[in-house]
């Protein structure tokens, strides 16, 4: 008989791409959760069927470009114009989110993960 309080993470579900976007969103406020998330996107990749892979891939894109949009507005923020690359990245950051959320809600794969724009 199994054990009801044993919790198993199936690469293979919308649930797990779901809540890796979920970390995402709320790394906005508390900024270690999308380190959680781009491990978990990392580890269920090469297990995931060609639509979550696709999911995956763009999950891990937005870790990596993001925090390197975030970088250049912090060191570019000695000069004004760091401040507005920052609040751009941040918008870049949350659509790309809730666009792929809505994607994987809708059954769609992200058709270019790889995209530095939205």
């Amino acid at each position: 008989m199994s054990d009801p309080t044993q919790i198993s993470v199936d690469p293979n579900t919308r649930g797990n791409a779901n809540l890796v976007y979920i970390l995402y969103l709320v790394a906005i406020v508390i900024g270690v959760t999308s380190i959680v998330g781009v491990i978990m996107a990392y580890v269920a990749k090469d297990q995931a069927d060609p639509l979550l892979k696709s999911h995956y891939d763009n999950q891990i894109n937005i870790f990596w470009k993001g925090l390197l949009y975030m970088l250049i507005g912090v060191v570019t923020s000695i000069i004004v114009i760091g401040f507005l690359v920052l609040l751009a990245a941040l918008v870049w950051y949350i659509v790309r989110c809730v666009k792929g959320m809505q994607a994987l809600s809708a059954g769609q794969p992200i058709e270019n993960p790889g995209s530095w724009v939205f």
